[in-house]
């Protein structure tokens, strides 16, 4: 082979001095430049995990429900009657800064192939973005372009999107946030693994054509963002929607057919990556000829090829006998499918343009070869000590909490999406966690994501627990019980010894909270060098949370229902405001202690909810999370168009903590006044704390002499125009 000079393109590429060495002294000698290319995809840090690599192993990510764990493109858990989830949480966070519209979009249509790779028919779509102040023209922007692409990826395609959070924060102004999770359904018998075990296989190219478009994109993903990464535009992909419904029908079809081995679709490192990882995972190699490869695009190159990630494309693995069957299915779909490809016994990977050959290397080197990163972390939580303004007018902060971009309603934003299509969906966003029905089944999957930035800048450790232990609840919230989690760890430069120290601590807390919750986690994103110019964003590990419920009528609301019911709360107060919706509407200093995380008495409080929502003894649950229980009320008032009075609101901790501090393990919950000792004794059992509110009733919420608050003027805060 013609060996060109590459070391000009190792920016292009993002690899250092050092791993370039080390490629020359795995091979023996310098790459070229499609090969360097092929090497900068696969030893990014998007592809390889590179630095996160040995902090993830801390992760339990196995149990008795558990089909499947990390390493797939998704995790799958069995929910009985020979059924599994299947479901992941990705991020597309440099893209959607640079393009913000087709970034969201492609990273739906990235983790939609994710599910229906694995077999599965998606089934729900949910989000988790971050950007900057709202009135800030730029962030403002980010915000609707990533609103607009993700609904009109998700609509167009036709899979509702249920649920997520949407938060801002001037630490997100110039490096959005965007997390897109997807939960599917397949029977036990069709989950399908992407691994190549058989010599002699054909890989079959299909969907849409290949450009240029993408080219670069983990590269990309990568490293920071600076005021020349607007010019790394080519690096976002473009979306089709259609090609993608039509390409999962298709796949779904093939997923029925005996010759049919594996489907991996195109996403980060585009066809090198596909083929690679599918040919690793079964310990053999894989022969690929470009001049085979359809493309959109004139004179495209090899490198161009193999390392575009043009969207709505996958790679179909068959036994030479069943390729005629396969075609049969593109041919119905109409769609183009190309053999570019065959599987082979050696470890090796081989690139040929026709009768050349224009890459050969050892795949052991390539996929596993990255030196492993051992970076400097150092750090220390929040000075314990917070100085926060005592509350003055509890009413009127509570009207300015409600109004606030971080606790408003959602509703003009999930109202783009469509969130009924498919005809399972129970609830919505805009409530604790969403519930959809198991089709041809009594059950529902409960799913929410959820995190907390401000708590994990205060303490990396503390803060990941109070994320997974506040999703843990909101699916309890419904009657579910919690199965598994999934996770996208979003943080800045690790090089920086804080960020790796914040990244470090929140992936032990991740793994302790799991541990305790026995929750296993079977997926995963890591997002790094999220900074631009020297600027990280805040520390935001976004926990993804599926949960089951058994039978869909004995499901629980959050919405006060009936007059006449007490409300009562459960879980114990503390004097803690650090981290708090209040501490920032106030102007504290985010400074102090995250709120106490007590993860014995948050399982305990997860099998009390089960209990006696099971036994049908509560009318709502809501959970106490930003901005305090006086909004969890006004919140649980506002959903069922029902007032309260609230008599009973006391405790030994300030004002301000007692009505809008964030304590963690609380549940806000009505009940018929038949039901109380029902209540009483199964809260008693299990060692929740339980105190009498008030009582569900009047057009207004009333708090003592505190609070005195019809809801009309409670919904005119909290629907305050975007």
């Amino acid at each position: 082979m013609a060996v060109a000079s590459p070391r000009r393109n190792l920016d292009a590429v993002a690899l250092t001095d050092e791993e370039y060495h080390e490629i020359g002294r795995l091979l023996e000698r310098e790459p070229n430049d499609l090969e360097l290319g092929m090497f900068g995809a696969l030893w990014s840090e998007h592809c390889s995990y590179k630095t996160s690599r040995p902090l993830l192993r801390q992760l339990p990510t196995s149990g008795d429900g558990v089909l499947q764990g990390p390493g797939e493109n998704a995790g799958v858990v069995d929910i009985g009657d020979g059924l599994a989830v299947v479901f992941k949480i990705e991020s597309h966070n440099h893209p959607s800064a640079i393009e913000p519209y087709q970034g969201a979009a492609t990273g739906v249509g990235g983790i939609l192939r994710d599910i229906f790779t694995m077999g599965a028919r998606p089934l729900a779509i949910l989000d988790s973005l971050r950007f900057g102040p709202p009135h800030d023209p730029r962030s403002r922007y980010l915000f609707q372009g990533v609103v607009e692409g993700i609904g009109g990826y998700g609509n167009c395609f036709g899979c509702p999107t249920v649920g997520g959070e949407v938060y801002f924060d001037e630490g997100y102004a110039a490096n959005p946030i965007v997390n897109a999770m997807c939960v599917g359904l397949v029977r036990h018998d069709r989950v399908r693994l992407a691994r190549a075990e058989q010599a002699g296989d054909r890989l079959l190219l299909v969907g849409a054509g290949t450009g240029r478009d993408g080219i670069h994109g983990a590269s990309f993903a990568s490293v920071e963002m600076d005021e020349h990464s607007p010019d790394r535009r080519p690096a976002v992909q473009v979306a089709n929607p259609f090609m993608e419904k039509v390409l999962c029908e298709a796949c779904l079809q093939l997923n029925e057919l005996d010759g049919v081995v594996a489907i991996q679709d195109l996403g980060a490192a585009g066809l090198t990556g596909a083929a690679c990882e599918l040919a690793h995972r079964g310990g053999r190699g894989v022969e690929i000829d470009v001049a085979r490869v359809s493309r959109r695009e004139r004179g495209m190159t090899p490198y161009e090829v193999m390392l575009s990630e043009s969207q709505e494309r996958m790679l179909v693995l068959v036994k030479p006998e069943a390729e005629p069957a396969a075609q049969r299915v593109f041919d119905k779909f109409e769609l183009h499918a190309d053999r570019v490809g065959t599987i082979l016994r050696r470890p090796r990977v081989r690139v040929r343009d026709g009768a050349a050959v224009v890459a050969d290397l050892p795949l052991d080197a390539l996929i596993d070869g990255v030196p492993i990163r051992s970076l400097m972390a150092t750090g220390a939580a929040a000075p314990e000590t917070a100085s926060v303004a005592p509350l003055r007018d509890p009413a009127a902060t509570l009207l300015e909490l409600l109004a606030r971009p971080n606790l408003r309603s959602r509703r003009p934003i999930y109202r783009r999406y469509d969130h009924q299509v498919g005809n399972n969906t129970v609830i919505g966003p805009g409530y604790d966690a969403a519930l959809l029905r198991v089709p041809g089944t009594p059950k529902a999957l409960a799913l929410t994501t959820d995190g907390n930035a401000a708590f994990v800048t205060l303490d990396p450790y503390v803060g990941t627990q109070l994320a997974v232990a506040e999703a843990a609840r909101n699916i309890a919230c419904t009657g579910a019980r919690p199965l598994a989690v999934t996770n996208c760890l979003n943080f800045g430069n690790p090089e920086r010894p804080r960020v790796a120290w914040q990244l470090h601590e929140s992936v032990r807390g991740l793994a302790d909270a799991c541990r305790a919750l026995e929750l296993p986690v079977v997926s995963g994103n890591v997002s790094l060098y999220n900074e631009t110019n020297g600027l990280s964003i805040p520390p935001t590990p976004v926990v993804g949370m599926v949960g089951i419920l058994d039978d869909l009528d004995r499901r629980c609301g959050a919405s006060f229902r009936d007059e006449g019911d007490l409300i009562f709360l459960l879980g114990e107060t503390r004097d803690e405001l650090a981290g708090s919706e209040y501490s920032r509407a106030v102007g504290a200093p985010l400074e102090g202690s995250a709120p106490l995380v007590d993860l014995t008495a948050e399982a305990r409080l997860l099998r009390a909810l089960h209990e006696t929502i099971g036994a049908g003894t509560l009318s709502s649950a809501h959970d106490v999370a930003e901005g305090g229980l006086l909004v969890a009320i006004a919140e649980c008032a506002l959903f069922g168009g029902q007032g309260a009075q609230c008599p009973g609101l006391s405790g030994q901790v300030s004002p301000a903590a007692l009505y809008f501090g964030e304590s963690a393990g609380r549940v806000v919950v009505s009940v018929a006044a038949r039901r109380v000792p029902e209540l009483q004794k199964v809260m008693a059992a299990h060692r929740v704390p339980l105190q009498a509110l008030g009582v569900v009733g009047s057009g207004a919420l009333v708090v003592g002499h505190a609070v005195r608050l019809d809801l009309e003027a409670l919904r005119r805060a909290w629907e305050t125009p975007w």
